[in-house]
């Protein structure tokens, strides 16, 4: 992001490309560029409105009059022209006259700034920004073999000033940087960060593609945000959305006074569920502008990775509608949004090297993160049947759970089929779903007692971690993106003691190669006790799958204890003899459990579950246990 970029001139061979789907940056075309024609200093406006009749640039430069500056008809339906009277910092919008006659004022579609909602104005903006994240960038990865533990942060009501008001970015990456780093996440992924004009859509229905919201600051603000957590060594992942947008008459919405950003028939083109537009895949121009942003968000503002929102949506014809019409083969796929997929990853791992692309996509579709070209080629994909499996189960009574027993077992049956990320986001916390510890059964003290085993349980799984801001500290209300999170709950003893259980958790995930590298190897995860439905007992072994002369072989085991039973002596299989130590109970006194006492921890022969030992373990109610194994016990005469 740098105060002397050179647009692309307005030329018949770069519209072209544009047009053949071969300019992945078209951010350097279109939009408002400040430049020098001639010698005289002014900005020029580019814009793609084939189906307009007349187009003009308005804005504070001439007293939004639509007569002064009309653009000019370019190849191709695209229109340009060059101002000399505007300047950074000024308002202007695109005066467009489609082709069904009206007159509207748009919002670029390229603008990197906008006004703060409701207005609704672009910004001509010189972004400049001197970063210091070289190191950073040049050993980012999207790191299958290392750990990875991600903060999710809507930056609107994460935290908010005396007034009740947006912090900036500025004093956001300060205090969202501390924060992150005391307890011990690897990444942070923000939402809500693109502008967008209704609050209530967290984000999700965007507007400015390009643009950084207003709300937070400027760009070099959200910059700043950027370099100082890479300073921090927390890496940056933000919420990206193409596979819809709002009907807002100021944006993308039938911009030229006809559909051109989305589809034409609305069997294909409208989301009923979302009451938005859903992109036309099938428009060079439409699969450019949504690669460009991508490429803007890893190139210029130096994000590590997107999260892309809704895949499904975009994968299914069928999705959540009733009318539908079947592709070229009859099938149910969207197959240009299936291409489109594939170059986007494709084109954002050659040109950003490193940068991490994630899909939120809810079905079975094959090869989501299997390499293009025959699959889509996202790194990482949201593991959403473990998340509705797992929570299933924990919302059960525990007296009723011994009948879901496998619920917390099945995931092992696919889970190296694809690259998961163990997702638990703002979706699980909101519209009368409760707060993750209200979901589970018993009193207060069971509740947090039922969480704690969740989060270990959810952190010893072999997956990427994401955990939405407030469940770190067992927030009890539901999530309102009008508020800051209720940090004064954060103070109370009972939840400061989940906070620190996450900052232990992890610690130890990053700590321990057992707990990460083998995540989508078979080997890496070995169950030594999956049938106990009688008592609700699951014991599995987490390992480092590498030879020991690559420092692999670590290994841990994982006890949980999920009813409010106390057991006490419980035998549990184990692959070696000798001392073992507890490296984490969530029973603890400082996470606010009861600190039940072990007794010994030496494995005695007469194994089981396969396993040539047993330790007899004090198994506290509702807890999880995880222990490491540190030596064999000496014989008595070598003592």
């Amino acid at each position: 992001m740098s105060a002397d970029f050179i647009p692309l001139p307005l030329e018949h061979g770069h519209l072209q490309k544009l047009v053949t789907a071969d300019l992945v940056r078209p951010d350097h075309l279109l939009g408002a560029h400040p430049v020098a024609e001639n010698g005289v200093e002014g900005v020029r406006f580019a814009v793609w409105a084939p189906n307009a009749h007349h187009v003009s640039v308005v804005g504070d430069f001439n007293g939004w009059n639509g007569f002064d500056n009309p653009m000019q008809r370019l190849d191709f339906g695209f229109w340009g022209a060059f101002v000399p009277t505007a300047r950074h910092g000024q308002r202007y919008k695109f005066r467009v006259t489609g082709a069904n006659g009206h007159t509207v004022d748009k919002m670029d579609p390229y603008a990197t700034f906008a006004e703060v909602r409701p207005a609704t104005a672009s910004i001509i903006w010189r972004q400049s920004f001197q970063w210091t994240d070289d190191a950073w960038m040049a050993s980012r990865t999207p790191g299958l073999d290392r750990p990875m533990s991600v903060y999710e942060v809507h930056v609107g009501s994460w935290a908010r000033d005396e007034h009740g008001w947006f912090l900036n970015y500025r004093e956001l990456a300060h205090r969202l940087g501390d924060y992150a780093t005391e307890l011990g996440y690897t990444h942070v992924e923000l939402l809500g960060v693109m502008e967008h004009p209704f609050d209530g859509s967290w984000g999700y229905q965007v507007t400015g593609y390009y643009a950084p919201t207003s709300r937070l600051g400027s760009p070099e603000d959200f910059a700043y945000l950027v370099n100082h957590l890479h300073e921090r060594g927390i890496g940056v992942f933000v919420d990206w959305v193409p596979g819809h947008f709002p009907t807002d008459e100021a944006g993308l919405a039938h911009f030229d006074g006809a559909p051109l950003y989305e589809y034409a028939d609305p069997r294909k083109g409208f989301h009923h569920d979302w009451n938005t537009y859903i992109f036309d895949y099938g428009r060079s121009e439409v699969v450019m502008f949504l690669i460009g942003s991508a490429l803007k968000w890893v190139q210029d503002f130096h994000v590590d990775g997107l999260r892309v929102d809704a895949v499904a949506s975009m994968l299914y014809l069928d999705f959540s509608r009733t009318e539908w019409i079947p592709n070229i083969y009859g099938g149910r796929e969207n197959l240009e949004a299936v291409a489109f997929l594939k170059r986007l990853n494709e084109v954002l791992h050659h040109m950003a090297p490193g940068v991490t692309l994630i899909a939120e996509e809810s079905t079975a579709f094959p090869g989501v993160t299997a390499p293009t070209p025959f699959g889509l080629g996202f790194d990482y994909k949201w593991a959403m049947g473990w998340m509705n499996d797992t929570l299933a189960y924990f919302e059960k009574d525990p007296i009723h759970r011994k009948y879901e027993h496998h619920k917390l077992t099945f995931f092992n049956v696919y889970r190296t089929t694809e690259k998961f990320v163990l997702a638990i986001s703002h979706d699980e916390v909101v519209h009368l779903k409760k707060s993750l510890v209200m979901k589970m059964p018993g009193d207060w003290y069971q509740q947090r007692a039922n969480y704690r085993a969740f989060l270990a349980l959810m952190w010893t799984t072999p997956g990427k971690k994401l955990l939405f801001m407030g469940q770190e500290f067992a927030q009890s209300t539901e999530w309102n993106h009008d508020e800051s999170l209720p940090w004064h709950m954060a103070q109370l003893p009972d939840h400061a003691g989940v906070a620190r259980l996450v900052g232990r958790l992890n610690a130890l995930y990053r700590q321990r190669p057992d707990l990460h590298v083998g995540d989508i190897r078979d080997e890496g995860l070995l169950w030594t006790s999956a049938d106990d439905e009688a008592h609700s007992v699951y014991a599995y072994i987490r390992r480092d799958p590498r030879p020991e002369a690559e420092g692999g072989g670590a290994w841990s085991i994982t006890v949980a204890n999920l009813t409010p039973v106390y057991r006490e002596g419980y035998p549990v299989g184990v692959p070696q003899g000798g001392e073992y130590r507890l490296l984490l109970s969530t029973d603890d006194l400082e996470y606010g459990g009861f600190g039940t006492v072990q007794g010994s921890l030496t494995a005695q022969e007469g194994g089981l579950s396969g396993q040539t030992h047993r330790l007899n373990l004090n198994l506290p109610p509702l807890s999880v246990l995880i222990l490491e194994h540190v030596g064999e016990t000496r014989r008595s005469e070598d003592r």
